[in-house]
């Protein structure tokens, strides 16, 4: 029997949002990657050994590109966040009768009587000033709050379980049906990949799943159109 307190007390979809959106990323990117830079040497090579070697060094690459990109991009978001905390810090110091009225003006838009806002505002701002700023003023708090490592190594991990897919089919299956057989596999890792983020992220997993093969159906498909335009043998 389910039950019902459970799910009340189970944490939100929402607070999945930073690591989750880091993994999906990382391990679409892991497939994609990985299976068209494979498909597209399988297209223009005559043995197994090009396609293997380049996706091993497409899988290593994207790893470390992954994890440096989003450790950079998470930097300047944490980088942001500590100016904006710098900055209300000042500000509640200086001129805390105008910090005041912000924040009244914030509960009054979001549907309470003036005097309750202001009333509210007194009681958050003697309580914790700065939190009731950063949280309701610039909309930061510990679900949204960047986590720059967080986020780097869940990106490195999920790419290279997503790349280490394709690699697999690049060792074991036949080399004269390579092309198809990476773009059918990468297909089906993609659908998994979908519905495993649509489950944990609480969405549609039927939009999940056609949103995330459509567009890596057209990313496989344009790689290997590439590696046949450039068709010269490699080995």
């Amino acid at each position: 029997m389910v039950n019902k307190t459970d799910d009340y007390l189970a944490p939100h979809f929402v607070q999945r949002s930073n690591w989750l959106r880091a993994s999906v990323l990382g391990a679409n990117d892991g497939i994609l990657s990985t299976a068209s830079l494979a498909i597209g040497v399988a297209a223009a090579s005559q043995t197994r050994e090009p396609v293997v070697l380049a996706t091993v060094a497409g899988l290593v690459a994207g790893a470390l590109s992954m994890a440096a990109g989003e450790y950079v991009s998470v930097s300047s978001q944490t980088d942001i966040e500590k100016a904006d905390i710098k900055r209300e810090k000042q500000e509640l110091k200086e001129m805390p009768e105008i910090e005041l009225e912000r924040l009244t003006e914030i509960y009054q838009k979001r549907g309470l009587k003036k005097e309750t806002a202001l009333t509210v505002a007194k009681e958050l701002t003697e309580y914790d000033a700065l939190g009731a700023h950063l949280r309701d003023e610039l909309g930061l708090n510990e679900i949204s709050q960047a986590k720059p490592i967080q986020a780097a190594l869940a990106s490195c991990a999920s790419f290279t379980a997503g790349g280490i897919l394709p690699l697999l089919v690049t060792l074991f299956l036949p080399l004269k049906y390579m092309e198809y057989s990476l773009y059918i596999f990468a297909i089906i890792f993609l659908i998994l990949l979908g519905t495993l983020a649509a489950k944990t992220g609480g969405s549609d997993v039927k939009k999940g799943i056609i949103r995330i093969t459509f567009w890596g159906t057209v990313a496989m498909g344009l790689t290997a159109f590439v590696g046949y335009i450039f068709g010269v043998s490699v080995g």
